[in-house]
Parts: structure tokens; sequence; C-alpha cells
């Protein structure tokens, strides 16, 4: 099975993009962020035709979170119970035997204000209610847009970056509460290349000159990081004429 998550920062603008990785990547399940439509104007019958089942949960101009996948999605939840949100930032849907959960992680702005606040506060929520889930479902995981890059290898310069929003200590902090819960980085299962990134600035050549941070996680509960047998980001589409600013992020288990 092969999961992946991808900030595709407006789906109708790149939706070309979707159906065409899709295609080439053959991801069983996906997870979306950063829709940026309402859920009328979300092309279902174009995915269905690429072979997937969707579920989604979509907002005007702003966050909006799907979740694709090649078997039917079973038990989908909208949302956290322990932190009810208007912003449309978390799904989750069964695929088979495996518990997927997509999330949209808040930004923060910067930090100290409001913004950063929020965002740690819908982290402690999320990992009570992860704890929660993985109690039910064993072969869990959790896919998204963290906006948080774990550790200085995950930052393309770490010194102009310490103590900046994505990457000050108490958003690391949450990162570690997940890892703590049970969960594994997949990516960090396997030897990578330095500076391999999921996130580009569309200023400043940003991609051009792989000034980065590794900001989209695919995390797997310990029966799947068992089974992981690769993982990885795809540069791919961030090459094309008007890309997300991220590339989408994998992994396999046997």
């Amino acid at each position: 099975m092969k999961i992946a998550t991808w900030n595709v920062n407006s789906l109708k603008v790149r939706l070309p993009h979707l159906l065409d990785w899709l295609a080439a990547a053959q991801p069983d399940a996906l997870c979306l962020q950063e829709l940026k439509l309402e859920d009328h104007n979300f092309p279902k019958a174009e995915i269905e035709a690429a072979g997937y089942q969707v579920a989604f949960s979509g907002q005007k101009t702003y966050n909006g979170v799907a979740l694709l996948a090649r078997q039917p999605i079973h038990d989908v939840v909208f949302g956290n119970p322990h932190f009810p949100d208007e912003q449309k930032r978390l799904i989750s849907g069964t695929v088979g035997d495996t518990r997927i959960v997509c999330a949209y992680m808040p930004n923060g702005q910067a930090v100290g204000s409001d913004k950063y606040d929020y965002k740690l506060r819908w982290l402690d929520a999320l990992a009570v209610w992860l704890g929660e889930e993985m109690a039910k479902y064993p072969q869990l995981a959790l896919c998204g847009d963290y906006n948080i890059a774990p550790d200085d290898r995950d930052v393309h310069d770490p010194q102009r970056w310490a103590g900046e929003i994505l990457c000050s200590e108490p958003e690391r902090a949450a990162f570690q509460r997940f890892i703590g819960l049970g969960l594994a980085d997949s990516f960090r299962l396997f030897e990578q290349p330095e500076k391999t990134f999921s996130w580009w600035d569309y200023r400043m050549l940003g991609f051009q000159k792989n000034q980065g941070l590794r900001i989209d996680h695919v995390l797997l509960s310990a029966p799947l990081a068992a089974k992981c047998s690769a993982a990885g980001i795809d540069r791919a589409p961030r090459k094309l004429e008007r890309p997300s600013d991220h590339a989408p992020a994998w992994a396999t288990i046997a």
C-alpha cells in the first residue's frame, strides 16, 4: 500500500497536476491539503474517473482537506472532537485495514502571535485525540502538511530559521509528542539524501536554489512502520508550470 500526502495549494488550479500525478505515481491512498474550494465545487467526478473514491471537507479561499483511495473509505470523521474548529483542517477514514488521518496543521504565522497560540492548542488537542484513535486503530497513518520542520536536517539554513515559525522548539516538541505516541517518521526510517525538502518558497528562486523545508510528513504507527519498505518526496510536480509550493511525500507499506 502506497500512502501519500500533498498540499496542492488550490485544487482548482492544480487539478491537472493531481490527475497526472495519480496516473504516474499510483498511490493507493492520498491525503490532500489546502483545497481552497467549497464542497459543491470539489471535482469529484474527475477524481472518480481516475479510479479513486474520495471524502472531502472544503472551505472557500482557505484550508480544506480530502482523502482519496482506490478502495472504499469507511467511517469518515471530520475534525477533532476535542477541538471544535470552523477551519477545515482534519479528515480521517479507514481504507482497508488502515486508519488514515489527513491533517492540514496551522501555520502559526509568527512565534508569539495569536495564530501561533492557536497552532499549539490545535496540536495539543490533536495529540490527545490521536492517542484515543491509536487505541482503536492499531494501523494508523497521520499524513499531511504539518507546518513543522522536525529538526535541523529538515531546514536548508538552520541558523537562519532557528527559533522561527515552523522550526520553534514548542512546534518541534509537538511533533515529538506524536512520535511519543508510537508514531514513526516514515521518511527517517531510511537513509535519505541530505537537504531533501517538501516545501520551497515561490519567492527568491527558492526551489531552484533548494532553499526549502521538510514540513510534509507521513507518520506511521508501529505495525505499519514495521512493514514500511520505502519512503520519500517526489520533487517532479514542483518543477511544473504554476506548481504548488509543496511536493508530495509518500511511504510504501509492504
